[in-house]
């Protein structure tokens, strides 16, 4: 009973396979035969890639014996194998292809096209590791040497995308032509990003300031913790981060606080005339030395001077000298030393002058009838009750 119901089974299979193939326009095939074709094929891809893993595996293994002794690391073992494994993978491939019929045009095609781009990686490797121990040699900013690293890593690929297409039979000319128009559309359709874009090539190349520097830019002050292509990534002193397009930043006026190392700040303060300039300068000399962030060498030592003899002040300026790497907490330091030098003033008994107002008032008969209520009322308190 089961027997003749999966016989029945099948034939309604094979009647619902018949007509599906005569609804295709392929009457009269032989799904049996294909079937058993298919499997076929699926078996003997695997075939092939156990016997290219097994290969793989014996090749690794005599590499792990010949290079795990030498005195160069795991890296050149590491890359042999990635050669290696690159390589069976790409004879893999065209064994199959060829399995299942490809055209000798297309199978050496596919070996020719593997084996450039294997060239080329490799080229990439070796001039990549060559440019930046020749980069590191010469102390280049690090931002430069991401610019070389990308440009050399574009152009490889670039030329090596075309090298492979031409092993295929593509007109590579035709193909360059049609992106150079295109390339012309995108370039009018976007030619802020593109300004921009260049604008970043200069700073990179010029380098008015570097990864690190504290920097005025548009009136935007704070330390530069990237250099895009199409921006400018600064970090305020209240932890905001702004981005300013790099063309904007070429054609601005840039100040750099640390590229040539410390930095001065200047407090202006002022004492009375009646005080003595250097009594004043004893005073505050101490203070400014004392901070811990003041640089107190021969060559940057403190500083009060007199400035200038104003009207009703003597206004003078104290000096100090701080590392580059303090110039973000530079307004800190002022106010440090700013409120020191204001208590050690107040305690030596130096005078600070602030603005005072005189009013003096001629023949103001106006006022004359407030004035004389005001007198006849202090009169009038003045004298003593006799009652």
């Amino acid at each position: 009973m089961a027997n003749s119901s999966i016989t029945l089974l099948w034939e309604q299979f094979q009647a619902s396979l018949t007509d599906t193939s005569d609804a295709l326009g392929v009457s009269g095939l032989n799904w049996q035969e294909l079937a058993v074709a298919v499997v076929g094929q699926l078996l003997v891809s695997m075939m092939i890639l156990v016997l290219f893993g097994t290969v793989y595996w014996l090749l690794a293994s005599l590499l792990r014996l010949v290079l795990g002794r030498s005195n160069y690391g795991t890296r050149p073992l590491m890359s042999a194998r990635t050669v290696l494994r690159y390589l069976l993978g790409l004879a893999a491939i065209v064994a199959i292809l060829a399995q299942y019929g490809a055209p000798d045009g297309v199978l050496k095609g596919a070996a020719r096209a593997g084996l450039m781009a294997l060239a080329f990686y490799v080229l990439w490797l070796l001039l990549s590791r060559g440019l930046t121990s020749s980069l590191s040699r010469h102390h280049i900013d690090s931002s430069l040497e991401q610019l070389c690293k990308n440009t050399l890593s574009v152009s490889l690929i670039a030329l090596g995308a075309i090298t492979v297409m031409a092993q295929f039979g593509f007109d590579v000319l035709s193909i360059i032509a049609g992106l150079g128009i295109v390339g012309i559309a995108v370039g009018f359709a976007a030619q802020s990003t593109l300004a921009n874009f260049i604008a970043g090539i200069t700073l990179l190349i010029e380098r008015p300031f570097r990864i690190g520097d504290w920097v005025q830019i548009h009136g935007e002050e704070g330390r530069v913790v990237r250099i895009a292509f199409r921006t400018t990534w600064l970090r305020t002193r209240d932890n905001i981060f702004t981005m300013i397009p790099n063309e904007s930043v070429a054609t601005s006026d840039i100040i750099n606080f640390s590229a040539e190392g410390p930095t001065r700040i200047r407090i202006p303060l002022g004492i009375a005339y009646k005080e003595s300039v250097e009594r004043a300068r004893e005073v505050i000399m101490p203070l400014l030395s004392a901070h811990p962030m003041v640089i107190t060498n021969d060559q940057m030592k403190p500083r009060v001077q007199l400035r200038e003899l104003a009207d009703s002040s003597l206004n003078l300026s104290a000096q100090v000298w701080v590392r580059a790497e303090d110039v973000e907490v530079k307004g800190r330091i002022s106010c440090e030393l700013l409120e020191s030098i204001k208590q050690g003033l107040d305690d030596a008994g130096i005078e600070m002058p602030f603005p005072h107002l005189q009013l003096f008032i001629d023949e103001a008969k106006g006022l004359e009838p407030w004035l004389n209520r005001q007198g006849k009322a202090m009169e009038s308190k003045s004298e003593p009750n006799t009652d």
